[in-house]
C-alpha cells in the first residue's frame, strides 16, 4: 500500500502533537508547558479524526482479521513486564536486586512479544494462505 499525501500531514501533524503534548507534561508546571500540553493534545486528536477519515479510502485489506484476543493477552503481558521493571526499581535498594527485576521484566515483555504478539499478527497471513 503506497502512503498518500493526506497520510503523511496525518502522520506529521500526530507525531508533532504527541511530542508538544510530552513537552507539555515535562514543563506543566510553566504557563508554556500547560500551553504545549493543550496545543498538543488538540493536535493529537485532530490527527486521530484524520486517521478514521482516511482509513474507509483504503479499502479492503489482504489480510483476514486476527484473533484479537490473543493480541489483548499479548499487550497485557509485555505491560506486565514493564509493571515487573518499575516495580522493582522502586521495591528494591540495591543495584543487583533492581538489575535482576529489570532483567527479569524484560525478558516477561520479550515473551509476551514473541509468544503472544507475533502468533496473533500472522495467525491470517498473506503467506499463509
Amino acid at each position: 500500500m503506497a502512503a498518500t499525501k493526506s497520510q503523511g500531514k496525518s502522520f506529521t501533524l500526530f507525531m508533532v502533537g504527541l511530542t508538544a503534548a510530552c513537552a507539555g507534561i515535562a514543563y506543566f508546571t510553566t504557563g508554556v508547558g500547560k500551553v504545549a500540553l493543550l496545543i498538543g493534545l488538540v493536535a493529537v486528536a485532530i490527527s486521530l479524526f484524520e486517521f478514521f477519515k482516511i482509513k474507509p479510502l483504503e479499502g479492503r485489506t489482504g489480510a483476514g482479521a486476527q484473533p484479537a484476543a490473543l493480541k489483548l493477552a499479548g499487550v497485557v503481558v509485555v505491560l506486565l513486564g514493564w509493571v515487573v521493571v518499575l516495580l522493582g526499581l522502586h521495591l528494591t535498594a540495591g543495584v543487583g536486586g533492581r538489575m535482576v527485576m529489570s532483567i527479569i521484566g524484560i525478558a516477561i515483555s520479550l515473551g509476551g512479544i514473541f509468544f503472544l504478539l507475533a502468533p496473533a499478527s500472522s495467525k491470517n497471513a498473506i503467506w499463509k494462505a
